[in-house]
């Protein structure tokens, strides 16, 4: 009876989309945005950035189901598919800016997946987690390590042109550099 229940009301939420019912579009919006937000401020982005990236996502997931190229099976569904389309869209957005964070954590090991720690949980969701730690670890960093990582990561300068705007050879500004990266894992492991 309870799954006669949830089928109904996950239909008649997909016949209120497609007939654009403001209130439960209204409801989907309020309800998701919140995270959005909070993903793309705590990866190098502003509340601006948050609601275009955000109406950019849920245009696509109304465009979607309107022509039945997603169907939700319940309203967690369409909420799990507007978080994926609109992370999406913002690491497509901090890679067109240069930013590479992933860089970072794929040269780091933390950072993989192993069948035994998942625990079930979405490697996605563990992905992101661990991105979060890695961008944490990187605020608690201090100033000359974030600059040198940031030259290097998210503005692709080359170690030659970081070392001489350092005033280093190339050799101790690639210690330096491994150094920083040593740093930058310890304390992502360190926060766990």
């Amino acid at each position: 009876m309870r799954e006669a229940y949830k089928t109904n009301n996950t239909l008649q939420m997909v016949d209120a989309i497609k007939r654009n019912d403001a209130i439960t579009l209204k409801r989907i919006y309020n309800n998701n945005y919140p995270k959005i937000e909070t993903l793309v401020l705590k990866n190098n982005g502003t509340k601006a950035y948050a609601k275009d990236i955000y109406q950019e996502a849920f245009l696509a997931v109304w465009q979607n189901v309107k022509q039945d190229k997603f169907i939700p099976q319940s309203e967690s569904s369409i909420n799990g598919y507007l978080y994926t389309i609109a992370k999406n869209k913002w690491m497509d957005v901090l890679r067109s800016q240069g930013y590479k964070k992933t860089i970072i954590a794929s040269q780091m090991s933390y950072f993989e997946i192993k069948d035994e720690e998942n625990n079930g949980m979405d490697d996605d969701i563990l992905k992101d987690k661990r991105l979060e730690d890695v961008m944490h670890a990187f605020k608690n960093l201090g100033d000359a390590c974030k600059s040198l990582l940031r030259k290097f990561y998210f503005e692709k300068k080359s170690m030659k042109s970081i070392a001489k705007e350092l005033q280093l050879d190339s050799a101790s500004t690639r210690n330096k550099k491994y150094r920083c990266m040593k740093k930058l894992k310890d304390i992502a492991l360190s926060n766990n």
